[in-house]
């Protein structure tokens, strides 16, 4: 069954379809891209890196990729974790069992910043739950409060989606509204193609 699988998403063609479905954007082959399978790629992808020798540097996208991107519906990456360890911090969500349960608190933080939370009913069991990030190696919030989170800071144009790939960029707007409103530091893109 593994090796049968496997060999589904092992294809180059296959990989790099399943691969562009993850970003969320309606497309045509949406079904793909389910939450299943997105938490597939994302953990293949975890195994590869691992395998990666470590002097090989990584390439300008990889760095973005690794500071901020899309998977499926929500933010992944390093501002994502960030973001998650500010929740945490500021008691807004409690992670435990691979969920991520909003406060009292933090049911009024993001009804205030904008945010309307989903009902447990409408999710289907997806509703506040924990992704591990393939390259941080610690979890971020994913499921309908992830996706929430995310549409918001594009919203408020704190965010834009790089082209042509999952990647995003965090705008100057989004830098400042990150350092006020969570105490995150955001990297410049120019400060991202320094970083290995």
């Amino acid at each position: 069954m593994i090796a049968e699988t496997a060999a589904v998403v092992g294809d180059p063609a296959r990989a790099t379809m399943l691969s562009a479905l993850l970003d969320g954007r309606a497309l045509t082959a949406s079904e793909l891209a389910s939450p299943a399978v997105a938490g597939m790629i994302e953990g293949i992808v975890a195994v590869a890196l691992e395998k990666r020798p470590p002097y090989r540097p990584l390439s300008r996208e990889a760095r973005a990729l690794s500071a901020a991107r899309i998977c499926y519906d929500h933010l992944a990456g390093r501002l994502s974790v960030d973001l998650t360890d500010a929740f945490v911090a500021r008691e807004y969500v409690v992670l435990e069992d691979g969920v991520a349960e909003i406060t009292t608190a933090g049911t009024r933080f993001f009804t205030e910043f904008g945010i309307e939370l989903p009902t447990r009913r409408a999710t289907r069991g997806h509703y506040s739950r924990l992704c591990l990030d393939w390259t941080e190696r610690r979890p971020h919030i994913a499921g309908a409060v992830g996706a929430a989170i995310t549409r918001r800071c594009f919203d408020l144009g704190w965010m834009e989606r790089m082209e042509r790939s999952h990647a995003v960029i965090v705008t100057p707007l989004g830098r400042r509204g990150l350092q006020k409103t969570f105490g995150i530091e955001a990297l410049k893109p120019a400060d991202r193609t320094k970083r290995s």
